[in-house]
């Protein structure tokens, strides 16, 4: 069994072997794949044309472009929701480790403040290597203890550059 977040609604997905079921209904559709990311389906006598836009495994998410309409869709399977059951989500957060520079390199901006705090994927920094300027983004939710450098600065790979609370 499966559940399917899709714009705030909830939906169960089973597959037994009478076919797959949506809601506990079966779910009758005609499915044909295009590409390795389009696909025809036809249900209740409709038409759609799904895309597969952005898949994110470690997530667990989709992004579907259905009939030209873009569509987020928060997957769980068995052993989430039986962890969830538990009260022991698998996504819970995840304690923020200090940001150290992963290479050498240039500070060429600070995006963060300590006291701050940040969710995961947030700019925090931007390190110049090798001619590339890299966003270095946060890796969960968090608070800034401390920002150990400042704009201008030449780090060495590995020099903790931010601590979190």
């Amino acid at each position: 069994m499966y559940t399917a977040t899709l714009n705030s609604q909830t939906l169960t997905i089973d597959f037994p072997t009478d076919g797959p079921t949506l809601n506990g209904e079966l779910f009758a559709w005609d499915l044909v794949r295009l590409s390795d990311r389009t696909f025809h389906i036809l249900h209740q006598n409709r038409s759609y044309t799904a895309e597969i836009i952005d898949l994110n495994a470690l997530e667990k998410t989709v992004g579907l472009k259905i009939n030209g309409h873009i569509h987020q869709v928060q997957l769980k399977d068995r052993f989430d929701l039986l962890l969830e059951k538990m009260g022991m989500s698998s996504t819970a957060k995840v304690k923020v480790n200090d940001l150290k520079a992963p290479m050498p390199g240039l500070i060429v901006g600070i995006n963060a403040q300590p006291g701050e705090s940040v969710n995961k994927g947030d700019s925090l920094l931007v390190l110049e290597a090798m001619k590339m300027e890299n966003v270095l983004k946060a890796a969960g939710d968090g608070t800034i203890k401390a920002i150990r450098i400042a704009k201008g600065d030449r780090v060495e790979k590995g020099q903790v550059l931010i601590e979190f609370v």
